[in-house]
C-alpha cells in the first residue's frame, strides 16, 4: 500500500483529496500539512512514498518545500498538484526534483493513476502542462551552451545515464536533469540524441 501525504493550506481541498483517495484499496493517507515548512516537517515523520504539493502556500512554497523534501529523502516521489500552469512554476518545479505536475481539475482517476505511477518512477505530467513544456523546448533560443551544460552533453554523448554523469561531475541527478532540461531549450530539442546530434552540428560539442 502506497503511503501518501498531502500537502495545501486550505483544509477543504485536504480533506476532499482525503476522501477521494482513500478509497482506492492501494493507498493510505498517511498525514497532511498546510504549508511548505510544515510540509519538510511531516514529510521527516511521516515517510511517504508519495507527497501532493501544492505550490503557492503561506508558511513556505511548495518548491522550496520540494527541495528541501528531497534532499533528506531522495526516494519520495513529490507530484505538484496546483491551479498554476505558467512555464515558470512548471520550470521550478521540475527543476526542484517534481516527478510530476498536474492541475486541480485532473479528474480521480488520473490522479490515481498518477500516484501509482509516479511511486514507480515515471513522470506524471498533465496533458496541457506537458505541452507548454514541449512548446518551451523547441522554441529557438539564440544562446550557446555554458561550460557545465556542454560538460553534461559531452558525458551524454558517451552513451553516460544521468546518475552515471553526476558521479563523473560530483554534481546530484537531479542537478543534471536540470542542466539537460536547460539544454533540451536552448537547442529546441526533446531528448537526450537530437541534443548531441543539434550541438555537434551547431559546433557546441566536438564530431
Amino acid at each position: 500500500m502506497l503511503r501518501l501525504m498531502i500537502v495545501d493550506d486550505h483544509p477543504v481541498v485536504r480533506e476532499g483529496l482525503r476522501g477521494m483517495l482513500e478509497s482506492d484499496p492501494r493507498i493510505t493517507v498517511a498525514g497532511e500539512a498546510a504549508s511548505g515548512d510544515e510540509a519538510v516537517v511531516r514529510a521527516r515523520e511521516l515517510v511517504p512514498d508519495v507527497i501532493l504539493m501544492d505550490l503557492r502556500m503561506p508558511g513556505g512554497d511548495g518548491v522550496g518545500a520540494i527541495s528541501r523534501i528531497l534532499a533528506d529523502r531522495p526516494e519520495s516521489r513529490v507530484i505538484v498538484l496546483t491551479t498554476y500552469e505558467t512555464d515558470q512554476d512548471i520550470v521550478r518545479a521540475v527543476e526542484a526534483g517534481a516527478a510530476g505536475y498536474l492541475l486541480k481539475d485532473t479528474s480521480r482517476a488520473d490522479l490515481l493513476a498518477a500516484i501509482v505511477s509516479a511511486a514507480r518512477g515515471e513522470t506524471v505530467l498533465s496533458p496541457s502542462v506537458a505541452t507548454r513544456l514541449v512548446t518551451r523546448m523547441r522554441a529557438p533560443v539564440a544562446e550557446s551552451l555554458s561550460r557545465r551544460e556542454t560538460e553534461v552533453l559531452s558525458l551524454v554523448a558517451r552513451g553516460l545515464t544521468n546518475a552515471e554523469i553526476g558521479k563523473e561531475l560530483f554534481i546530484s541527478e537531479t542537478t543534471v536533469k536540470t542542466h539537460l532540461l536547460r539544454v533540451f531549450g536552448k537547442l529546441g530539442v526533446s531528448d537526450r540524441t537530437a541534443a548531441v546530434t543539434t550541438a555537434m552540428e551547431r559546433g557546441f560539442l566536438p564530431r
